[in-house]
């Protein structure tokens, strides 16, 4: 599938630099925007306060609550651990998904090679906390189904299933995406500047619930995975 045109300014700078393409324009708005998160995250630490939070802490206390409730209710209690990966990938996700509508920046998102790393790390992840909670050889018994005779049929359906995923995760939050960054692209183009104001803002919408969506099936996959003994 054919990438957007639009590339971010600090892509453009390089290009104009050093004549051809040095780093792809999806990785430099990923580092950019993991440099970002990072300095904030500096910069808030500083802030914080037992006695006296703030509104922005209250506000992101909120969400660390309602990120931990769905772990609870996915996974549960085993699932508290797993809050640190979750949230950065939903917020990592989540600016991912808002930066292309800044102009002059471009959504690292519309590339499938990014979505494809992100879904890698959650099917890694939930894999790895699978073995670690059941032990390697309980977690992959659980691919041969529960009869030994049902094994030859169930272990290829298994296996093309935990891969299916990645391909769900990545192909799903990269095709909303580049949908709603085409549209907006081709609304902006053909029309007054103001006229594509509503879809950006459905795109504000719609980057949140893809975020949203790929962290709460990368839930229901650590529950599957730590609790699969129990199937």
């Amino acid at each position: 599938m054919e990438q957007l045109e639009h590339k971010s300014f600090i892509y453009e700078w390089i290009e104009h630099t050093y004549h051809h393409e040095v780093v792809p324009d999806h990785v430099i708005m990923a580092f950019l925007i993991a440099f970002l998160m990072a300095g904030f995250a500096l910069w808030f630490k500083s802030r914080i306060s037992v006695e006296a939070p703030g509104k922005l802490q209250l506000f992101l206390e909120t969400i660390v609550g309602a990120l931990k409730d769905m772990l609870l209710d996915n996974v549960g209690e085993r699932g508290r651990p797993f809050l640190g990966l979750i949230g950065t990938l939903g917020l990592f996700i989540l600016a991912c998904n808002w930066i292309g509508l800044v102009p002059y920046f471009a959504s690292p998102t519309v590339n499938l090679n990014f979505t494809l790393g992100c879904a890698i790390v959650a099917f890694l992840y939930y894999n790895y906390q699978g073995i670690r909670a059941q032990g390697a050889g309980p977690y992959f018994k659980h691919f041969l189904g529960p009869l030994p005779v049902l094994a030859p049929l169930m272990l290829p359906i298994e296996i093309i299933s935990h891969f299916s995923r990645i391909v769900s995760l990545s192909l799903r939050l990269f095709g909303n995406i580049f949908g709603e960054e085409l549209v907006i692209a081709a609304l902006a183009f053909m029309v007054a500047f103001l006229v594509p104001v509503p879809m950006m803002m459905f795109g504000v919408f719609g980057g949140m619930l893809q975020a949203f969506v790929f962290i709460m099936l990368t839930m229901v996959y650590l529950g599957g995975a730590v609790a699969s003994e129990e199937h």
